[in-house]
């Protein structure tokens, strides 16, 4: 009987751990100004800091032709590997980008 408490109570503490991660790493959004942009991807200063966003999911290799440095854009997705992969990309008029 203690060592099925003590395991329940180890488990409790791993759950606890990590819940909190997870639901912090999935359905993200941030808004902010783009910084700089590349074929797949680009910066966002969101104000508070600047994040890498993977744009490829959602504009391939065209993102330069979407987005420019100096646009306001709202981003929705996850982070993974200490970039951002973006699910949506949202310009300040409520135009959808490349969609």
């Amino acid at each position: 009987m203690k060592l099925l408490l003590t395991g329940s109570a180890l488990l409790s503490v791993v759950a606890v751990g990590v819940v909190p991660f997870c639901v912090q790493a999935q359905g993200n959004s941030f808004s902010g100004n783009i910084e700089r942009v590349w074929e797949d991807g680009f910066r966002l200063n969101t104000g508070d800091r600047s994040i890498v966003v993977d744009s490829w999911d959602v504009c391939g290799d065209n993102t330069v032709k979407h987005l420019s440095a100096g646009e306001k854009v709202t981003v929705n997705g996850e982070f993974e590997g200490g970039e951002f992969d973006a699910f949506s990309i949202i310009k300040a008029s409520g135009e959808s980008v490349c969609s």
